[in-house]
C-alpha cells in the first residue's frame, strides 16, 4: 500500500460539489481517502483571467502504481466532463498527484513529487492542514516549511 497525497482543484460550475464529486470517484477507483483538507478558494495561479479555484488536498491510501493512479485520476477527470482545450484554462476538475510516500519518479504519464509544489500556495496550504509534517523528498524540508519559504503572493482562504 501506498499513501497518496492529492490535490483536487476546479473553478467552474458548482465548484464545491465537483470536489464532493471527484473525493466519490476517488474513493471508487483509487482507494480509501485517509484525510480531507479544509476547501480553498484562490484567485487563478498563471492564467489569471479566470474564476477563482476551490482546492482540497485528499491523503490516499491505494495499491495503485503511481502510473496507474494517475491514469485513473485522468479518468475520473474525463468523465467528469473536463476538457483540455487552453493551458492553465478553467476546468471543471483537476486532479493531481502532489507526492506519494518518499518516492521520487518521472515518467512519460507524471512526476512525483509534482514538480510545481514547493511553489504554489494553493496546494502547499490544504497539504499542511492534513500532513504538515510530511517529508518533501527533494527539499528535506516538511511541507509545513516550505509553505513558510513559499513565494507564491496569491491569496488563499479557507471556504
Amino acid at each position: 500500500m501506498n499513501t497518496a497525497y492529492l490535490l483536487t482543484g476546479g473553478n467552474m460550475g458548482n465548484r464545491l460539489n465537483h470536489l464532493r464529486q471527484a473525493a466519490e470517484w476517488i474513493q471508487q477507483k483509487c482507494g480509501k481517502i485517509l484525510a480531507q483538507s479544509s476547501v480553498y478558494e484562490t484567485e487563478a495561479w498563471g492564467k489569471t483571467d479566470q474564476p477563482a479555484f476551490l482546492n482540497q488536498a485528499l491523503q490516499v491510501e491505494t495499491d495503485l502504481s503511481p502510473d496507474a493512479l494517475m491514469q485513473a485520476l485522468l479518468d475520473i477527470e474525463t468523465v467528469m466532463g473536463r476538457t483540455r482545450t487552453i493551458k492553465m484554462g478553467p476546468r471543471i476538475i483537476d486532479l493531481d498527484i502532489l507526492l506519494i510516500d518518499d518516492l521520487i519518479q518521472t515518467s512519460a504519464l507524471l512526476t512525483i513529487p509534482h514538480p510545481a509544489l514547493t511553489l504554489r500556495k494553493f496546494a502547499l496550504l490544504p497539504l499542511a492542514e492534513i500532513a504538515p509534517l510530511l517529508m518533501h523528498p527533494l527539499e528535506k524540508k516538511s511541507i509545513l516549511e516550505l509553505l513558510e519559504i513559499c513565494p507564491d503572493t496569491l491569496n488563499v482562504q479557507k471556504k
